[in-house]
């Protein structure tokens, strides 16, 4: 289950003289280094909420079935795209401070010791929630992931097909374990990729949707016409699905056509989850996507620009995406 009482949960920070013991210092992909204390333990003064919190904090702990070496298996799992990251151990101390930090923390079995996985690669998972299986002796960090999070720079660490080997035994190949929806996605960016190479024959219609935009975005269109017909004449519920089906591909067409992910779709719609959508209209220009599409369309234009045309569209961008503006000159 969830820890829904720990969704709103702040860091507890205080200072060294106050904290018994775990202090953990993380550096930031900008160089700074961020030095908290994490309060695990009892605390010197503190106020009748904090003792509630730790009260309700080691109650959790306590609950999870510890192997005989203190352990339990810890799973980190993409929060948007479903993908399994990696899998680790952690003991009480480490789940402890993967729920004060918000950064996903394991066990070293053997080095005995805690480490945080981006401790040295600066690729964070940042958690977003932890749940336990109905045993309670496994755990899954819910988190983002800051980068790839295999040491091989994969983004998993699970990319080796069993059944892949047991068929093509003399061929080895990677291939991320994906779900359906990225399975999709990842074999219409091959179905890109296939483009820059010389063509031979009529090209698939996923290939002529990704050369033509105006054929993509009229199949669309069409597309969620008849979608929408499903509702209005009350059509079976199988058309319905084949209809989501055909709206699904061809939209996902168009992402692979911009060089987008589903997966940064989903994040979008995450940030929305706790917003009105009067809140959310006001803040779209703050979005992370937002302002790398439009950067990147800055970026694509830039040359049709005078260096002071160049210099002012910049200045525009940034101004409308709340990013600090270089103090460096242009050249």
């Amino acid at each position: 289950m969830a820890f829904a009482h720990f969704h709103g949960l702040q860091s507890l920070q205080i200072t060294s003289r106050e904290c018994i013991f775990n202090t953990r210092s993380f550096h930031t992909r900008n160089g700074t280094s961020n030095n908290r204390c994490y309060a695990i333990k009892a605390c010197i003064n503190k106020p009748d909420d904090s003792i509630h919190l730790e009260s309700k904090l080691n109650s959790v702990l306590d609950s999870v079935k510890w192997d005989e070496k203190g352990l339990a298996v810890a799973i980190a799992q993409n929060v948007d795209s479903g993908a399994i990251l990696m899998q680790g151990f952690a003991n009480r101390e480490a789940l402890a401070t993967t729920i004060a930090s918000k950064k996903a923390t394991f066990y070293s079995r053997s080095r005995s010791t805690l480490w945080t996985k981006g401790e040295t690669s600066l690729n964070f998972i940042n958690v977003h929630d932890i749940f336990l299986d109905c045993d309670r002796d496994s755990i899954i960090y819910l988190g983002k992931p800051d980068g790839p999070t295999c040491h091989t720079g994969a983004e998993t660490c699970y990319y080796t097909s069993v059944f892949d080997s047991l068929n093509e035994p003399q061929v080895e190949k990677s291939k991320l374990a994906l779900t359906t929806l990225y399975s999709l996605e990842s074999t219409l960016a091959q179905r890109k990729e296939e483009l820059l190479a010389p063509q031979q024959g009529k090209p698939s219609w996923t290939k002529r949707l990704l050369l033509d935009d105006k054929l993509l975005c009229s199949k669309i269109r069409e597309e969620a016409d008849e979608l929408c017909r499903t509702l209005e004449e009350n059509e079976d519920g199988s058309r319905t699905l084949s209809e989501m089906s055909d709206v699904l591909y061809h939209e996902m067409v168009l992402l692979t056509r911009r060089g987008l992910k589903f997966e940064d779709v989903l994040e979008v719609l995450r940030c929305r989850f706790t917003q009105s959508g009067i809140e959310e209209k006001n803040s779209r220009k703050t979005c992370p996507i937002n302002t790398l599409i439009l950067l990147q369309q800055n970026f694509e234009n830039v040359q049709a620009l005078t260096p002071d045309q160049a210099v002012a569209a910049d200045g525009a961008a940034i101004a409308g995406s709340n990013i600090p503006a270089s103090s460096g000159s242009r050249k």
